[in-house]
Parts: C-alpha cells; structure tokens; sequence
C-alpha cells in the first residue's frame, strides 16, 4: 500500500527508504548524534534535474522564445519560493523529518526546508525510477504555472511597479533578508517584502537584488 504522501505525489517507491531520507532534516541525526542520512546531497541532484527538466521542456514546447526569455522564465520556476509553494500545495510540512529544536521554530513551515525537501523528492524518484520518472512528477506539479508565466515572465522592475502601486495609496514597500544559504560559490538568498509589517511576498535568488526583486513580483499578484 502506498503511504499518504505517495498517494499525493502519485507515485509509489520501489525503494521505500530514498522518500524517508529525501524528507529528513540534518536537525534530526544533529539532535539524536547519530550518523542518520539526510536530505542535502539529494537536494544538490534534484535541483540539478528540475533544471533539466524545465529547460528541456521549454525548449521544446516554445521554440520561437529566445534564450533570454526561456532564461527568465526557467529562473521564474526553479527557485526556492516557487518549489516553497508547490511543497505547501502538497502540504509536506507534516511529512519532515526534523530534530524537536528545528520543528519547535517553525521547520515546517520554513519556505527553506520545504523547498530542500521537494528538490530531494525530485531526486529520491530519479534515483528510485529514472529521468522519465521524475520528469513526469516535475511537469504534473510544475504544468499549471509554466503557460502563465512563459507569457508574462516577472518583470525586471518588479520593485519599481510595487513601489509606484503603494505610492498611490500612501504605503511603501520594506525589504528584509530572510536568510542566506549555500556555499561562497552558489550563494542563495531569501527575502521578504512587508507593507505596514504585513508580508505580502517572498523570493529567492543568487543575488540580494534578484531575490528582493522576486519577492516584489510576488507581491504585484496580490495587488489589482
């Protein structure tokens, strides 16, 4: 019998243990101090076959858009804040394996470990069935937003759109960095754009500015 997160994803693991490993926080052998396997090699390869995934799909299914547009566009759905949703959408918040610590301060909540955790899943099914296997399960999750977004990929002056909509009704826009991970050659940042200390967008990116800009076009969709 598939578990309840299979049943989600729609798929059933011949090898139960690559999901319970894809869904595993470091917290959780830091906390016990056991040598427990856990979700950030898997991560590295997941990411590696989203982007694959996207980028082949793209090319196939728009070949009059040029590299640039096909460039923001795949940057528009291989992101943390885009994976943090499609998590959400899953509710695989639930599902982590985390440390009592991490799990206490909002783990499954965080936008970070959601993210992580999809990118691994990618790679538990790539590694548990092959390239067909998880591109089937990217395209089913990932379908819905790429017609949408290769028509209006998000606009490089997000912040200036944003801020010129508050303008209007007397608010402005405050940037906060949420967190910077990752080593000094693949930086990546997280922020959040709050108005009257609501938030009202998160983004991700491998610059501060790429990442403030993102959370800025998240934000424009929830404004008329």
């Amino acid at each position: 019998m598939p578990s309840p997160l299979e049943t989600t994803l729609q798929y059933t693991f011949q090898n139960p243990k690559l999901l319970d490993q894809a869904l595993t926080h470091s917290s959780l052998g830091h906390e016990q101090k056991m040598r427990l396997p856990h979700n950030e090699r898997m991560e590295f390869l997941g990411d590696a076959v989203l982007a694959l995934v996207i980028a082949e799909h793209l090319y196939q299914l728009h070949p009059d858009l040029p590299e640039g547009h096909l460039t923001k566009v795949r940057s528009h759905l291989v992101n943390r804040a885009a994976l943090a949703e499609i998590a959400q959408s899953l509710d695989l918040g639930p599902h982590l394996r985390l440390g009592r610590a991490e799990a206490t301060q909002g783990g499954r909540q965080r936008a970070s470990n959601l993210a992580n955790a999809m990118e691994a899943i990618i790679a538990a099914i790539f590694l548990d069935s092959g390239y067909n296997a998880a591109r089937d399960l990217v395209l089913r999750l990932v379908g819905p937003r790429l017609g949408k977004i290769a028509e209006n990929p998000e606009p490089e002056n997000a912040k200036g759109l944003l801020q010129e909509k508050l303008h209007a009704v007397g608010k402005q826009a405050v940037y906060r960095l949420v967190s910077e991970t990752g080593p000094a050659h693949r930086r990546e940042f997280e922020s959040a754009v709050e108005v009257d200390g609501q938030p009202m967008g998160t983004g991700t990116g491998a610059t501060k500015k790429e990442a403030e800009t993102r959370a800025a076009a998240s934000a424009l969709k929830l404004l008329p």
